[in-house]
């Protein structure tokens, strides 16, 4: 985040539970850069805030299952960028932007294209959500 040339702000939400080492290794890497805000974990109206007023949800997890937050964040209307772990990748189709797993790089890269490409990141908001829908058209007719 520090490279990204941005007004817009990096928010870390979610609690560290086992990984308090790898937590404060972020705050300390995230120190002096104010855009970067760390909540902790967050549930109720604040999560339906976070997700109702993102510009881009990303997941760089190199190990999931399939991620809850990821189909929510979809059902808010994100643009939603994650990592190519089949976890992720099979379950939302084209509907999503995807970088290497692990690779920073491919992040930035992408991350810096969505910023420079704000008709893009709204298709993909727009297509998020109609995705969701039909999911759960689909599920429901069953």
């Amino acid at each position: 985040m520090k490279s990204i040339h941005t007004d817009k702000k990096l928010v870390i939400a979610g609690g560290s539970s086992d990984a308090d080492a790898f937590a404060n290794e972020l705050k300390e890497l995230a120190k002096g850069d104010d855009r970067i805000i760390f909540t902790g974990f967050v549930q109720g109206q604040l999560l339906d805030e976070l997700y109702s007023n993102a510009f881009i949800y990303t997941l760089p997890s190199d190990l999931e299952g399939m991620p809850l937050s990821l189909l929510e964040a979809m059902n808010y209307g994100n643009c939603c960028l994650i990592s190519d772990i089949p976890e992720c990748a099979e379950v939302v189709e084209d509907k999503v932007v995807t970088f290497k797993k692990s690779d920073v790089n491919d992040l930035k890269d992408k991350l810096e294209w969505l910023l420079s490409h704000e008709d893009a990141v709204h298709t993909y908001k727009e297509n998020a959500t109609d995705f969701i829908i039909s999911i759960l058209s689909i599920t429901t007719d069953v």
